[in-house]
């Protein structure tokens, strides 16, 4: 069993006799427009993919265990403000959420927390990394845009231009492909974006970006394989993460 919410109560008291540290993992996205072919709930999916890869990898492992915590849907989401679908919290409710959530759990001796974060909106990538630097060295942020970590992903990812686009719609075609609309995805053009770089320009909003459908890259180049081989990827870097904080 690897979902902590799955547990009853005696099953979670008796966490504290297994000889195992125990990390708990904390899927975290977003609801926003993911084009007009991805599910709106296509950040937190991938989150959950990946957390159910790394605790199902490690539970059998002598060393630590890997709980994934019910994930957290809602996050800083403007850029997509002008599409339907869109549901927006302040940076300081994500804050709250977060450090209020590791804090119950950290006061039951659970304070070996993982944030895995697959929504990259900046303002809501900061948030959580503030939150992190308050909660103290056992929680820890799975932040896929660090250079080290982005290196390893696909070119597209690479490239500033992944929303909605073969990075983000392969990993969803990989776990739940009847979510994605493969006619409309198929019929799309590519729309080579850099995000960060209109960021920095100060484009704040997926319109001003050239995102006239709410996507940029190459989504009618996603495959399920393609989803597989960089769940693979975001899996090992996560288990290695894990065992790192198990040992704080």
């Amino acid at each position: 069993m690897t979902e902590f919410a799955d547990l009853a109560y005696p099953d979670v008291e008796s966490l504290s006799e297994d000889e195992r540290p125990t990390v708990l993992l904390l899927p975290l996205g977003a609801t926003e427009p993911h084009g007009p072919h991805a599910p709106l709930r296509t950040d937190t999916l991938i989150s959950l993919g990946i957390c159910g890869r790394a605790a199902g990898r490690l539970e059998n492992d002598p060393d630590v265990r890997a709980l994934v915590l019910p994930p957290l849907a809602y996050g800083v989401t403007r850029y997509g403000a002008a599409f339907p679908g869109a549901v927006s919290i302040e940076e300081a409710t994500l804050r709250a959420l977060v450090v209020e959530i590791c804090g119950s759990l950290a006061a039951q001796g659970f304070g070996r927390i993982v944030l895995v974060n697959s929504h990259l909106e900046p303002e809501h990538v900061q948030t959580l990394r503030t939150a992190v630097e308050e909660l103290g060295r056992a929680v820890r942020l799975f932040d896929v845009t660090r250079r080290q970590t982005a290196a390893q992903l696909t070119d597209e990812f690479r490239s500033g231009s992944g929303h909605a686009g073969s990075y983000e719609t392969s990993l969803v075609l990989a776990d739940e492909p009847s979510l994605v609309h493969r006619e409309r995805m198929e019929g799309l053009e590519s729309k080579m974006i850099d995000m960060p770089a209109a960021i920095a320009a100060g484009q704040k909003d997926f319109t001003a970006m050239g995102m006239d459908r709410a996507y940029c890259g190459s989504p009618a180049e996603a495959t399920p394989e393609e989803g597989e081989r960089t769940f693979e990827i975001l899996t090992t870097l996560l288990v290695d993460l894990v065992r790192e904080v198990a040992t704080c």
